[in-house]
């Protein structure tokens, strides 16, 4: 083989791995490949009873991280001063 030719292939191969190394850290890093269970839940709860309650559990959950949030903000602006 011509020595231009294998030079020529180390380069691409090099460009083509490099720009898939970039877009896996792209891919990765705006969460495409997070999977928050959602296929996992949705075969957990088949029938309509348990979506109810994943519905509910996920209604308290996210009351509870609001209140905590809430009790956050009232210790940040209540703390005295020194």
């Amino acid at each position: 083989m011509n020595e231009s030719i294998i030079i020529m292939m180390i380069g691409v191969s090099t460009f083509l791995g490099a720009l898939g190394l970039i877009a896996l850290l792209w891919g990765v890093k705006t969460g495409q490949f997070d999977d928050q269970s959602k296929f996992i839940d949705a075969t957990q709860f088949d029938n309509e009873e348990d979506l109810r309650d994943a519905v509910m559990m996920e209604k308290k959950r996210e009351a509870r991280s609001k209140k905590r949030e809430e009790a956050k903000k009232k210790e940040k602006h209540y703390m005295p001063a020194d």
